[in-house]
């Protein structure tokens, strides 16, 4: 059946509105799984390292939670509309594999981002992941649908996201508007990693309990030097989808990503010349560190 059936549109605008009416709770490392735009990660209750997933600095992108009421498997992702039908294909099989058929439960999917942005690339997006949703041979119930015109507000004529950024506790399922000062690890390599057109790539290991980065190869970003010589304006009017909404971070973000594909040009050979990824693990503090790979 059709994911937004009036049943559930009105319910699930119910939780919108309870969402946006949270002020945004500013999420530490400890436990945090941070996931960038293009990246996914599935986990379960059972996890012992990672207890939220996050991302943030959503625009006209969308955020999707995916969960399992049975297992708890609970997947985060951060689209962009690059290959939606694709990417809810993948995060369905991902959340699947940790529940088994057998098991009592249901999908639920949560829908949080985007605004009445002027090109209307975030209606386009809420439109394809619905239709994605709809098209999938199970049966998914949507809880939350806080997109586009409800999640949107206006400023002296300017339109604006109401909720940039969420958290998912995976122990008790509860979503809320959240910032994350820290966005790591390896923030400038995943970032260049999309910025080179990356697919949507799952980055943990949820039986391992370990973060994968990597391999990633690019060629050389083209006009590297003439980007990073353009001051602010350029770069919000050209590497944005929606320059005027942006958090006021952007322009940084996008700079350091740019420094990050100058000094490394062939990944291949700086970056992963063993075609490894970069392996982290959770420490006793909760926080990421750097696993030797000869030690797995």
């Amino acid at each position: 059946k059709p994911l937004l059936t009036s049943a559930a549109r009105k319910r699930s605008f119910e939780k919108a509105k309870l969402l946006r009416s949270q002020p945004a709770q500013i999420v530490e490392p400890r436990g945090l799984l941070y996931i960038q735009q293009r990246e996914f990660a599935v986990t379960t209750p059972r996890d012992g390292s990672v207890s939220i997933l996050g991302s943030d600095d959503a625009t006209t992108c969308h955020l999707v939670v995916l969960r399992h009421t049975g297992s708890g498997a609970t997947c985060l992702t951060h689209c962009d509309g690059s290959d939606t039908e694709a990417e809810v294909s993948l995060i369905m099989s991902s959340v699947k594999s940790f529940s088994n058929t057998e098991e009592y439960g249901r999908l639920e999917v949560h829908l949080v981002g985007g605004f009445n942005d002027d090109r209307q690339l975030s209606q386009k997006l809420t439109n394809q992941l619905l239709r994605a949703f709809d098209l999938q041979p199970d049966d998914v119930h949507l809880v939350t649908f806080c997109v586009t015109e409800l999640n949107d507000r206006e400023e002296k004529d300017i339109h604006f996201p109401i909720i940039y950024g969420i958290a998912v506790n995976v122990k008790t399922a509860e979503i809320f508007p959240a910032t994350f000062p820290e966005k790591g690890p390896d923030e400038d390599l995943r970032s260049a990693h999309i910025l080179m057109g990356a697919a949507l790539t799952n980055i943990y290991d949820a039986k391992m309990e370990q973060l994968h980065i990597g391999p990633y190869f690019w060629r050389p970003f083209p006009h590297v030097d003439f980007w990073l010589e353009q001051d602010d304006k350029q770069i919000l009017q050209n590497l944005s989808t929606s320059p005027l909404a942006e958090p006021p971070h952007f322009v940084s973000h996008i700079r350091s990503t740019l420094t990050f594909l100058k000094e490394h040009p062939f990944p291949s050979q700086s970056l992963f010349p063993d075609r490894k990824p970069r392996i982290y693990k959770k420490n006793e503090e909760g926080l990421w560190e750097q696993v030797c790979s000869d030690k797995i």
